[in-house]
């Protein structure tokens, strides 16, 4: 048996013969600090056997100088009178790091003199590496809620604005006084539509790469993104008499995830259309420029603008929404961040009350190919 005692009284409440094959670490440590008792899984823990521990080592010598030193506050509260409970990592013998939770309880006698202390230790190692999992499955719990968000707004943002357009050109054709009217309002139709089968197209693809936890990335022309999503808001931009300047090159290719991307330039359109300054004709120009090691595609309005003093912190924040719009679910911008941080990127945004909004969306220039 792996246990020695030095005098009678410090085997009060131990069994030693139970000591020995529990799995939690019990020891005895004198108020001079010397060990009186150790069971085997305590000395087995610190790779000691009996005659080398007990009666022998001090705690100083069994922990050494910096572990001791991280104890030694819980040690002298313990010897004063105190029950002490506290988490350490303890290294081993072979190198090895071990999670503990010690206890330390007074051996106090009838004078209320302290002779010593008696110490519990439990290995959380086991504890740890669940509480790690548990962890990690809540982290990708979170990564398939918002992926999810994602998606369902990807869904009812893009459909909702084909769904609109869609009914509008209907309307007008059945409106049409004249062939060639009627002419220019199918091709606007086919566009349209053709715009819609690539979006659900699209669409398809994120829903899958989602069940396979990878995105599908492949070689985009920005300005005609631009374009096809420009003209798929046809009804609101001719409503608004707004002017979209696509300014950006068209040899530029970005590296991207085509719905994301769509998503990206349909929010920051709509937005811009939405929240139009009522004194003025929407302007929105959409720009690239490289600076540093980045491509900055730049999205600038002279809407509403937003008051960055008051909602600067929560201007990507999921349900924020900033000019009291009933119908805004402020949803859009969170998404946007999301979608432009899922491809590497990053969002900033510079804004004026009553003058506008710059967006900039940072790529990575290895994620582009510039005109040459």
């Amino acid at each position: 048996m792996g246990t020695q005692i030095m005098e009678a009284n410090h085997n009060d409440g131990f069994d030693l013969a139970v000591a020995d094959h529990i799995s939690a670490m019990l020891a005895y440590w004198d108020k001079n600090l010397v060990c009186r008792f150790a069971n085997t899984a305590y000395l087995d823990w610190f790779g000691k056997s009996s005659e080398q521990l007990v009666n022998k080592m001090t705690l100083m010598d069994l922990l050494g100088p910096e572990l001791f030193a991280k104890n030694h506050p819980y040690i002298m509260r313990a010897l004063a009178g105190s029950p002490q409970t506290f988490e350490r990592d303890i290294p081993m013998p072979d190198g090895s790091i071990r999670p503990s939770i010690a206890n330390y309880f007074p051996d106090i006698d009838s004078k209320g003199e302290v002779k010593g202390f008696y110490v519990h230790v439990a290995d959380v190692t086991a504890m740890k590496i669940l509480d790690k999992e548990l962890q990690r499955s809540n982290q990708i719990i979170r990564e398939q809620n918002n992926r999810l968000l994602n998606f369902a707004n990807i869904v009812s943002h893009n459909l909702n604005t084909y769904a609109f357009n869609l009914a509008t050109l209907l309307d007008f054709i059945d409106e049409a006084k004249t062939e060639e009217e009627k002419n220019e309002l199918m091709g606007y139709l086919r566009a349209v539509s053709k715009n819609f089968s690539s979006t659900i197209k699209n669409l398809n693809e994120v829903a899958d790469a989602h069940n396979q936890d990878k995105l599908k990335y492949e070689w985009l022309n920005l300005y005609d993104y631009v374009e096809k999503t420009a003209g798929m808001l046809c009804k609101q931009v001719k409503d608004t008499n707004a002017l979209i300047l696509n300014r950006i090159d068209t040899t530029l290719m970005l590296w991207a995830n085509p719905a994301y991307l769509d998503s990206i330039i349909l929010n920051f359109l709509t937005n811009a259309l939405k929240y139009r300054h009522p004194d003025r004709l929407p302007l929105i120009e959409l720009t690239t420029a490289v600076e540093g090691r980045e491509l900055v595609f730049r999205i600038r309005d002279n809407g509403l603008g937003i008051d960055l003093k008051r909602h600067g912190k929560d201007i990507f924040g999921m349900y924020k929404t900033f000019h009291g719009n009933q119908d805004a679910k402020g949803i859009g911008l969170f998404i946007t961040k999301f979608q432009t941080e899922a491809m590497g990127g990053r969002i900033c945004v510079e804004s004026e009350v009553n003058k506008g909004s710059t967006f900039s969306v940072y790529f990575l220039l290895k994620s582009v190919q510039l005109p040459s």
